[in-house]
């Protein structure tokens, strides 16, 4: 006699080895979100992120993730043009960076510069307002 223990062991690796075991968890995720409860207006930062986020999941093949980051995060179904996206980051392509996502180009940008800074990025602003910071766990500008 087979034990549920077994059956459940069985069916997840059945699932695992099609390749369908994560379209059924963004598929229950989605079907419990409580459509009902608003989400929070993003910034027009914010949509950027989870812009550069939901292009890079995907080129990875981790549609499943972007669909709970879509719904999550209330970002738009219809993902950003890329155009916009890097116009909005006054970001200049050349063809060879558009086969790889804008994530990618930004990080290898940063990664390649050696500014008069020592090769460190000097951050200017603050986060938005509705972004707090818990004292206890994040380093302060004392640190």
């Amino acid at each position: 006699m087979v034990t549920i223990t077994e059956l459940n062991c069985a069916l997840r690796e059945g699932l695992e080895s099609r390749g369908v075991l994560g379209q059924l968890k963004a598929e229950v995720f989605n079907a419990l979100d409580d459509q009902s409860e608003p989400r929070p207006a993003q910034s027009h930062d914010n949509l950027l992120i989870n812009e550069l986020i939901r292009e890079y999941l995907e080129s990875t093949k981790c549609r499943y993730t972007a669909s709970v980051l879509t719904a999550e995060s209330g970002q738009p179904e219809v993902p950003l043009d890329r155009q916009f996206m890097a116009n909005e980051l006054k970001v200049v392509e050349d063809p060879s960076s558009r086969s790889v996502p804008l994530l990618y180009g930004l990080l290898s940008h940063f990664l390649s510069s050696s500014g008069d800074s020592g090769g460190k990025l000097f951050l200017r602003g603050s986060a938005p307002a509705n972004m707090t910071r818990d004292p206890n766990t994040l380093p302060g500008p004392e640190s």
